[in-house]
């Protein structure tokens, strides 16, 4: 049985990708800091397997030992959190990034499959969907950090210790760990709770869409795939027929949520980060196609919601909502301004 060490386990596509793994025979370890803990649960995530409790940026070779391969998705999840301390968002997904490769090479590690993003690509010309040989044109400190974790990851390669970026589209859907900090999620929750979506911008910006439970099967087709075809190899992970304006994602809310209003005022003007991409790649490659359509996910987090209850004052606590959860954290003297636990 190999081994698969998924970090960030307990977060909103790690805590769906651990049983995939399971389901599929693999034994999983996860590492995880677990800043978002019980109170942050949407259900009961999977239990009964082996977890390592410790901050990315202090692991060791030992913690690698015996592992085939290393799902890395641990990280400050989006940009908002950036604007926490930008240098914190560097220090976390970029130079613990490289490290974890450095000591993962070390241990004998077979893959690195590092969770990187569309978002790099950032501000583009919306008419051409962006394929993996694309310029980078990253806006944000999150963005950045992908871009500088796959410049200095990329050199560790060798035919023994495989690396693959894995360039997810912005995700959605129902996770153990939800999350409403993310644009679909975001729009279903404004619809079921206040009856109307207000879009503050023109609603123009591209997004490439992917539900996490697609993420979460890409990075298992990479494990699957042979390592010489996936080495050195980077994936935009999505389908092309998924690439939306966000007037057009609060549209499809709208006719799926009953009696909601959907307005945009485009007070705030357009959006600077807007980027069609292309899925080519992944599809010859590696055979994969999602299994969900945004219309569908929209469905899916619609009917949870109604059935979790949610509401004005769930919608806006901190459970679901990462930056939240930290600054609560820190004003209740948990973990310190560098995000360490106290």
């Amino acid at each position: 049985m190999k081994k698969i060490i998924v970090t960030g386990h307990t977060g909103f596509i790690g805590s769906l990708m651990v049983p995939l793994l399971i389901e599929k025979g693999y034994e999983v370890v996860g590492i995880d800091t677990k800043y978002f803990g019980e109170d942050c649960e949407f259900y009961p995530p999977t239990t009964g397997f082996k977890e390592i409790i410790k901050d990315t940026r202090n692991l060791d070779v030992s913690d690698f030992e015996g592992a085939y391969a290393i799902c890395h998705l641990a990280a400050l999840s989006n940009d908002p959190l950036g604007d926490l301390d930008e240098q914190l968002t560097f220090d976390i997904n970029h130079l613990a990034s490289v490290e974890m490769a450095k000591l993962a090479k070390k241990a004998g590690v077979e893959k690195y499959i590092y969770s990187s993003s569309c978002s790099l690509y950032g501000i583009a010309d919306g008419d051409v969907a962006l394929d993996e040989k694309a310029d980078f044109n990253p806006v944000t400190a999150y963005a950045k950090s992908k871009v500088y974790s796959e410049r200095d990851i990329i050199p560790l390669a060798t035919d023994d210790f495989s690396v693959t970026f894995m360039r997810n589209s912005t995700a959605y859907g129902i996770s153990p760990k939800l999350r409403l900090d993310l644009v679909v999620n975001n729009l279903v929750g404004w619809a079921v709770t206040t009856g109307q979506i207000k879009i503050m911008s023109d609603g123009s910006p591209w997004r490439p869409l992917v539900h996490a439970e697609d993420i979460a099967r890409a990075f298992l087709a990479v494990i699957e795939a042979p390592k010489e075809k996936v080495n050195r190899q980077s994936y935009n992970v999505g389908h092309t027929d998924e690439n939306f304006q966000i007037r057009d994602i609060a549209k499809m809310v709208g006719e799926v949520v009953p009696n909601c209003e959907v307005v945009i005022t485009g007070e705030h003007g357009g959006d600077s980060r807007s980027y069609r991409v292309n899925f080519d790649k992944i599809a010859k490659e590696l055979n994969f196609k999602p299994k969900w359509t945004l219309k569908e996910g929209i469905k899916e987090v619609y009917e949870a919601y109604k059935k979790y209850g949610m509401d004005d004052e769930k919608f806006n606590g901190k459970a679901f909502t990462r930056l939240k959860e930290l600054q609560h954290h820190m004003k209740e003297n948990k973990i310190n301004d560098k995000l360490f636990w106290i």
